[in-house]
């Protein structure tokens, strides 16, 4: 047995995994409820939920008291700041909580803002999402800085290199980039992106809000200077998380009280945290590492994500051939053998979005609708305002569910 045949062997199964979540168990009339609303939102095990009840009902307090449950609180807040670091690859001191990405996001963009002026540039793509791009528009008002915006290419949804290259200058001071496009799937070159910005003497901001549930994380092999994510899309709570390089949380004059901490990552930090939040973001990376062995949770992560990138491969390919069988369905996208995550987003011909989600709603599919917040590509793709249907699969997807996707559609037309 070769050493990838080994460790998928290591990983849980889809059917042990589905054990995990409570929410499978879920019928809508008569029909089991299949969950391809991923993207916008994981199913979550009962181990986070757990967590999180027996944090407010035997350890909640307020932090950094000289009692217990103040002294626990600050025990269980690191704990996960130490396991999102081993989920990104990155230290404890470079892990920011906050209430979602967006909200990071604009605290991040405000704090930059404060060293920026007119002339300044930011970059951001027309695959991002809006909140990877409306921080920064807003600094455009209240700084001056110039906001440039690469072109994707509407008919493979990839992003069009050539004028990203051409739009990074000497006055580029930071590229916003999502490693994955939420609404079509597209990965995109993190590596190439951070070349051009650092040879142009600009930072890297990474939106993997979308990336982090199907490909590993690592801040390090990326080389970018700040990474967002959210836990409640890899199977945890409602709560976002921020990376920054150490010396960078240190030195940006953030916004905060002047009584509280100064030292990174709590000066990046603002009141009161959702702990209970952070305790499942903790305990929704210590789940995915249980469901492959290793000696250490990232070894026991890398197991997991490999394995899900096989089987997110095998399930993207089944869902697209598919539909793509289908007469009136026009995919979006990159197909199968591109780089992409397992989230398919299609239109039926006559039936607009939304109503074919509903209908598909009745029979226990669970699909999203719309623009998904990435408005700029459904307008590229000329689909506004009706917008996209959206697939996603997770790790409990089953090849069954895909199959009654495909058949439930095929009906409909």
């Amino acid at each position: 047995m070769d050493e990838a045949a080994r460790r998928a062997a290591e990983v849980r199964s889809t059917e042990e995994i589905r054990s995990h979540f409570p929410a499978l168990k879920r019928r809508h009339g008569i029909f089991p409820v299949a969950y391809f609303d991923g993207p916008g939102g994981t199913q979550v095990p009962k181990s986070v939920v757990e967590a999180m009840s027996d944090y407010l009902l035997r350890h909640n307090a307020n932090r950094h008291w000289a009692f217990a449950t103040s002294a626990e609180t600050d025990q269980a807040i690191e704990e996960a700041r130490t396991a999102l670091a081993d989920f990104l690859n990155a230290t404890p001191r470079e892990i920011v909580f906050g209430a979602n990405m967006t909200t990071l996001a604009f605290h991040l963009s405000r704090a930059l803002g404060r060293r920026w002026q007119a002339g300044d540039e930011v970059m951001v793509t027309e695959l991002d999402h809006h909140a990877n791009i409306a921080p920064w528009q807003a600094l455009v008002l209240e700084r001056g800085i110039t906001l440039r915006t690469v072109r994707m290419i509407p008919e493979t949804g990839e992003l069009d290199w050539k004028d990203f290259e051409r739009q990074v200058s000497g006055n580029t001071r930071l590229v916003a980039l999502a490693a994955a496009s939420n609404a079509l799937g597209t990965l995109n070159d993190v590596r190439r992106a951070a070349e051009i910005a650092h040879r142009a003497g600009a930072w890297l901001l990474v939106d993997a809000v979308h990336y982090a549930p199907h490909e590993l994380t690592d801040v390090r092999a990326m080389d970018c200077e700040f990474l967002l994510c959210s836990a409640y899309k890899f199977y945890g709570p409602h709560l976002g998380v921020l990376f920054g390089k150490l010396e960078l949380l240190q030195s940006i004059d953030f916004p905060k009280l002047v009584p509280a901490p100064d030292s990174a990552p709590e000066r990046a930090e603002t009141g009161t945290q959702n702990h209970e939040g952070i305790v499942g973001a903790g305990a929704a990376v210590d789940f995915m590492a249980s469901l492959a062995t290793g000696s250490t949770r990232r070894e026991r992560l890398s197991a997991v994500f490999g394995e899900f990138h096989q089987r997110g491969q095998q399930l993207v390919r089944k869902l697209w051939e598919g539909l793509a069988g289908i007469p009136g369905i026009k995919l979006f996208g990159p197909p199968p053998d591109a780089p992409r995550t397992p989230t398919v987003s299609f239109t039926i011909q006559g039936v607009p979005a939304e109503e074919a989600a509903r209908k598909l709603g009745e029979q226990g599919l669970f699909l999203s609708h719309g623009d998904f917040y990435a408005r700029t590509v459904v307008e590229r793709l000329g689909l506004a305002p009706a917008g996209l249907l959206r697939a996603g699969c997770a790790c409990y997807t089953t090849e069954g569910e895909v199959q009654r996707l495909i058949k439930a559609v095929r009906e409909l037309m």
